[in-house]
């Protein structure tokens, strides 16, 4: 049974500021925020269902080419990892331990279980966080390999790697974009996620609350967040702490923007005006 003063938030915050945070725990704690009965088993589960997945590769794979086909004959051939339209809707095709069970998720996630399957078993994996379509990339730059893991593992050519990149912003595809994002970037990726799926959804605002508190947890966030913490606040009813936050934001952004910190300190006076 789990216990009663579990804070999943101070584990996240705490393994955010790793020396080499772990992407796997922090999308877990991450899952454990938002299903709580997920709790301590769920998370060693989950971790031992990457270990065994990693075990299922071939011995003495070598070169990224070699890498990408095994992870993709097993983990989008096999196992049936993969996504589609419909994942989009759904809240748990952004939770770790839901993609491992349902095998389906966004582009991002399913990416994170190819890293973490493919990294336990030695490879030069690392995420690409290309514009609007998260892929994998294997091997350094003069021999790069990448893999669509919503597309069941797809292997890239560069110009399929231009399409992505031109249909999400309808610019060219830059160098810059194929770097291996950092393990935080990731996770702070998979927040605004979310972040988009509860705003198009009010009735869910209890998760938009939550995905913002744990961006603000992660040592650099755009100081926006606290912001929309704020507005999150208000719009839940908490007229009081909303209107603390926003006046909390008006002095961070008055040196650079008077003008809008006036703005917010109005929706301030505002907030605390409805406790009347």
């Amino acid at each position: 049974m789990e216990p009663e003063d579990t804070d999943w938030r101070r584990e996240f915050a705490d393994q955010a500021r790793a020396e080499r945070p772990d992407v796997a725990t922090l999308c877990l704690l991450l899952g454990a925020v938002a299903d709580p009965p997920l709790g301590r088993r769920g998370i060693d589960a989950a971790h031992i269902e990457l270990d065994r997945l990693a075990g299922l590769l071939p011995f003495g794979l070598t070169g990224p080419r070699a890498w990408a086909g095994a992870l993709a004959a097993l983990l989008g051939g096999e196992c049936g990892f993969r996504g589609t339209a419909h994942d989009y809707e759904r809240l748990e095709s952004s939770l770790l331990h839901e993609v491992l069970r349902r095998r389906r998720g966004l582009p991002i996630l399913l990416s994170v279980v190819w890293i973490e399957v493919a990294r336990r078993a030695g490879a030069p994996v690392y995420g690409v966080a290309l514009p609007g379509h998260f892929v994998v990339g294997f091997g350094p730059p003069e021999e790069r390999v990448l893999a669509d893991p919503f597309d069941g593992g797809r292997l890239l050519d560069p110009d399929d790697a231009e399409i992505l990149v031109a249909g999400a912003t309808g610019a060219p595809l830059e160098e810059s974009m194929l770097s291996p994002a950092a393990p935080l970037d990731i996770v702070l990726r998979v927040l605004n996620n979310i972040r988009a799926w509860a705003a198009a959804r009010p009735e869910h605002s209890a998760v938009a609350l939550w995905a913002v508190e744990l961006s603000l947890l992660l040592p650099a966030h755009p100081a926006r967040l606290r912001y929309e913490r704020a507005e999150l606040l208000v719009q839940r009813g908490d007229f009081v702490a909303g209107a603390a936050e926003l006046d909390e934001y008006a002095a961070v952004v008055e040196p650079v923007e008077p003008a809008v910190a006036e703005t917010v300190r109005r929706r301030a006076r505002a907030a605390r005006a409805m406790l009347n």
